[in-house]
């Protein structure tokens, strides 16, 4: 079996101004006053680790960020939720997305999760809103709520996988798909193939030259998709 590690923004869909929008009412609610400057767009980072970055940016002192970013990631999938009907409105489906998770779904021996720098609560919230939640096993999942530390977060998948389905995960059977530099960094240090797909703000030349496997246009091309996954070895 292969474990399929889907990223899920700019990759599998965009929200549009959703998210940060969000981080801008959190950060008004907890601190008082609207952020001056926000989170870089299509990153990849962590909302924890965005968060944090989010309070040193907008001259919130260094001393009060631990306990002011906990309080803030909690408020996050509530305020998300909130805007769940904006997400469809402000937003789209990502080229292809959806004939690739199914035909990912439904081809045996391969398993479809999700490794990404949301929130557990958030990732669902956004599959959900797209009708995307079927198509992947959000129990075997990496998520930041896990750890914020990107790559840490193939591990707590493989794991997760190994005790559903019986079976080790290694880099030889586990793939990443993601547009971002983060995504790349995530396989090559966390252990995972990544299978670059240039729909977001990242270059394919850049994602190649971060050392993706493979990169592709978008996902769109069901069957290279299915054979890049299949034998994920340059």
């Amino acid at each position: 079996m292969i474990l399929v590690l889907w990223d899920i923004d700019r990759t599998l869909l965009y929200v549009g101004d959703v998210d940060r929008l969000v981080y801008r009412e959190v950060f008004e609610e907890v601190i008082g006053r609207p952020p001056d400057t926000l989170p870089a767009r299509g990153t990849g980072v962590t909302m924890p680790l965005a968060v944090q970055e989010l309070l040193l940016a907008n001259d919130v002192p260094a001393a009060e960020t631990e306990h002011l970013t906990h309080h803030m990631v909690e408020r996050l999938p509530t305020q998300l939720r909130l805007h769940h009907g904006a997400l469809r409105t402000g937003g789209h489906l990502m080229p292809g997305a959806l004939s690739a998770l199914e035909a990912v779904r439904q081809t045996p021996q391969l398993i479809p999760t999700v490794v990404t720098g949301n929130l557990q609560a958030s990732a669902q919230i956004k599959l959900e809103a797209f009708g995307l939640a079927d198509h992947v096993d959000m129990a075997v999942g990496g998520y930041a709520s896990d750890d914020s530390h990107r790559p840490a977060l193939v591990h707590i998948a493989q794991k997760r996988a190994e005790s559903a389905y019986g079976q080790p995960f290694t880099r030889d059977n586990t793939v990443i798909i993601g547009d971002s530099v983060q995504d790349v960094r995530t396989g090559r240090e966390g252990g995972a193939k990544v299978i670059g797909v240039a729909s977001g703000t990242t270059t394919a030349q850049r994602l190649e030259h971060e050392g993706a496997d493979h990169v592709i246009p978008d996902l769109t091309d069901t069957n290279l998709l299915l054979r890049l996954i299949g034998n994920p070895r340059r």
